[in-house]
This record gives structure tokens, sequence and C-alpha cells, in this order.
């Protein structure tokens, strides 16, 4: 209707009359055209800052992220493991915007939320205080075959502790692989609590009676809940999402390899945004202090060199890791 109005000439005179009749504003159709009838104006280009990396930079940041060494790393692991190396070339934002202009950067699959229920709460403040354990399916080499990964991971430095490739899920096979982590990081009784979900091994009397006599608190998911279990979820995620994660396994021995393979570079290199961008062993073996001053000593000669890219304040590395909680309580609950 406002659009009829405005279609009639304002020379006509019957402008007031339409309006009156037909319950159409007049400041509104006044507005209007006088909107249509100004000349378009030209948007501005958004100037450059002076701060922002030229063209041939912005081109080797891009071409460092898609060399085959960082081609399936996330910015974030690339930029503490060039600080590592005493290499500084731009923030991890920038990173992203730089991938983002050239196509590079999209969501792999769609998360899930999971509605509130009462749930476990666990806090660990260094490591070999609460060990997360899963399982899970390795396709073998013909339809419906699988292995299973046995894995107890440290919450803390987020350090797999134990593994294991068997062609059974049984409690029985989880025993030895869980006592001899236990001697082997000299966890004493009364110590560590072990979590895990409510799989048939892990609910079994055979376990039970295991973590008893161990003098290990146990500890479980809410039903049907993944996300009581986060971080063995996750290891599992950065398992499967490698490049060279196979579709099937010809042989158990093939699983074993891989996996061996796998947590060894877990461990020592894979770099956690979880704990402040370091390295699980770095975290479980006390190395916390030293990896972060070493990582300030590289951003403040960068901040000596190129002082004008640091606009807010000098930078600074992540954050050291200082607890990791499972299910942290809320701020109500808290107080």
């Amino acid at each position: 209707m406002t659009a009829a109005v405005v279609a009639i000439p304002p020379k006509s005179g019957m402008t007031s009359a339409v309006c009156a009749a037909t319950g159409v504003s007049r400041a509104t159709v006044h507005r209007t055209r006088v909107r249509l009838a100004a000349p378009p104006v030209a948007a501005r280009p958004r100037p450059r800052p002076v701060r922002a990396l030229n063209d041939p930079q912005r081109q080797q940041v891009l071409d460092l992220l898609c060399t085959p060494r960082f081609a399936d790393q996330a910015p974030a692991e690339i930029y503490a493991t060039l600080l590592d190396e005493g290499i500084y070339h731009c923030s991890i934002r920038t990173m992203y915007r730089i991938l983002d202009d050239n196509g590079e950067v999209r969501e792999r699959r769609q998360q899930l939320s999971h509605p509130a229920y009462q749930k476990p709460e666990l806090l660990a403040e260094k490591p070999n205080e609460v060990w997360s354990w899963d399982i899970t399916k390795l396709m073998g080499p013909a339809k419906w075959s699988y292995f299973y990964l046995y894995v107890i991971l440290d919450i803390y430095s987020r350090r797999v502790v134990g593994w294991y490739v068997a062609d059974a899920e049984s409690a029985a096979l989880f025993k030895p692989l869980f006592k001899d982590a236990m001697e082997k990081h000299g966890v004493p009784p009364g110590q560590l609590t072990l979590h895990a979900d409510r799989g048939g091994p892990m609910k079994a009397k055979a376990t039970a009676f295991l973590l008893a006599d161990l003098g290990v608190t146990r500890s479980h998911n809410r039903p049907h809940t993944s996300n009581d279990n986060p971080f063995s979820e996750s290891a599992f995620k950065t398992l499967k999402y490698q490049s060279r994660f196979p579709k099937r396994f010809g042989c158990i021995e093939d699983a074993r390899s891989f996996c061996r393979e796998f947590f060894d570079w877990y461990n020592q290199d894979h770099r956690h945004a979880g704990i402040g961008l370091m390295t699980p062993n770095q975290v479980h073996y006390g190395q916390i202090d030293a990896v972060h001053a070493a990582r300030q000593v590289t951003l403040d000669r960068a901040f000596r060199e190129n002082p004008e890219r640091f606009v807010k304040k000098p930078p600074v590395p992540p954050a050291k890791p200082t607890a990791a909680w499972i299910n942290p309580p809320t701020p109500k609950k808290a107080a």
C-alpha cells in the first residue's frame, strides 16, 4: 500500500487525501520519496591498516600453511610449533584470516548439543590424578570385522599412558593394560580416579574388583552422554581425522603398527589447545615453565623487531595449563 501511494506524483495534490483514506503515514511516504530520489552513494573501500601484513608476507604465510608439513594441522598448532622453533610470522587469528580469504577454512561436521543432567565433576591439577579410558572400533579387512583400541588418557596432561589393540572387547584384556600403566607411572593407591562410560567392560565386576584392589576411585558417564568423557572422545577424533588414517586395516598387526606411530606423535609432537599449545609429554613431565619461558623470549624478540604489529600490548604465549575438569561446576553451584 505504501508503494502505491509513493507512486502517485507529489504535485497532484492527492497525497494527503490518499494517505487519510488508506491509513498510510504521510511522513513514511515523504521519507521513501526522498530516499528513492537521492543518488546512490558508492561504498568506499576499507583502507588497509598500516600494521597489516603486505601481500608478499601474506603469500609467504599461506605457502607455509599449505606445505606438506602443516597442511593437515590447525593454525593454533602451527603457531605453537613455529614458536617453539623460534619463528614468528603472525598471530593465530591472522593465519585464520589468510586461510579464509583463500577458501581454506570450513567446519567438517555438525556438533551436537546435549540436554543438561546431573553430571560427574572431576578435577585434575597435576598428572596422574584423573585418567579417562575408552574403547573404539577400528574397521578390519572385511565387512563387519573390527579391531578394538583400548586407550587410557591422563586428562591433565592429555598424555596417553596406555593403549592396546585387541580383537575383542573384554574387561580381562583391560586388567593387564591398566596395571602396567599404574606401575610405569608410579601411581600410589588412593590418588587416582578412573573415569569411563557405561560400556560392558567398564561396568564389569572384574574391572570394579581390580580398581578396588589398586585403590583407584571409579567414575562413570551419565547414560547415553558421550560429553561426560570428552578427553577420550577428543583423542579418538584426532586419531580418526588423521589424513593417513586408513578406512580399513588389513590385519591386527597393521592396526598396532599404525597406533604405535600415532601415539608416539600424539605424546611427543602434538600441540594441544587445551594445555597451552604444549605437547602432552611436556606437561606430563613438568616442562611447562621452561617451554613457556622460551616462547616468551621468542615473542619479546618479535616485539622488539616489529613493535607496530602489536597494538594493545606486547605479545604473550598461550596461558600455562593449571587444571583440567570433567564437567566443571556452574558458578552458582561452586559458590
